[in-house]
């Protein structure tokens, strides 16, 4: 990922040491899960609508999900992020299954996105970037690695970007919702996720390429 300019260690691991970071690579360590996790979850709940109402997306669209978050445990993924996701995805069917309410039911992610957001500005605050926590599914980053300044700075811009994402998807998911209906939000999620979230992903992957492949051992001297 990152060459070494010097003979010098860096702390607990050398730069040089750590895999070549390919698209190929990276790709292949990361597009399964966030296919499974952010995509196909709003694919199957449109299909199962169409096909047979909302009880049948709401069961349909949390099975699939439970199924992603069973197949990344096992897959030896964080466990954290899964079980989080995975409850939400209980706690959303069992509200929307109550209310009988495919409005209710779609209006939860767009609260969670809004909380996202917060949760991705604060993590900045507070010196622990919360796009650091998930880079992880695509790259394996040594702890020592996870631990410097190098890595926080350079997590610390992408969850700002992730957090304006997020709070702005949500402003305009909820106003669709509420103007349009099941169909325009379902549209609106798909134009709003998959194409944003791959050029978001794709950003963030290169962004980071090249601000790690800058860096020498002396950067982590201070860490």
């Amino acid at each position: 990922m990152v060459r070494a300019t010097t003979a010098t260690a860096a702390p607990r691991g050398r730069l040089e040491d750590l895999p070549d970071p390919t698209w190929r690579s990276l790709l292949g360590r990361g597009l399964p899960q966030f296919t499974g996790e952010a995509v196909a979850p709003v694919l199957v709940f449109y299909a199962g609508w169409q096909l047979g109402g909302l009880t049948v997306a709401i069961l349909a669209s949390t099975v699939f999900s439970l199924a992603v978050a069973t197949w990344l445990v096992r897959a030896g993924k964080d466990v954290t992020p899964v079980a989080v996701g995975a409850l939400f995805v209980v706690i959303q069917a069992a509200v929307g299954l109550a209310s009988h309410q495919a409005t209710i039911y779609l209006a939860q992610p767009v609260v969670l996105s809004g909380l996202w957001s917060a949760a991705y500005f604060g993590s900045v605050a507070i010196g622990r970037p919360l796009v650091g926590v998930f880079a992880g599914a695509w790259y394996p980053f040594p702890p020592w690695f996870r631990a410097s300044a190098p890595y926080r700075r350079e997590f610390a811009l992408q969850s700002m970007v992730w957090g304006a994402y997020c709070l702005l998807r949500a402003a305009l998911r909820l106003w669709v919702l509420l103007e349009s209906g099941v169909g325009g939000f379902v549209l609106i999620s798909v134009v709003t996720g998959p194409p944003l979230l791959v050029a978001l992903v794709g950003w963030g992957i290169w962004h980071a390429r090249r601000s790690f492949s800058r860096l020498d051992e002396t950067a982590f001297a201070a860490t």
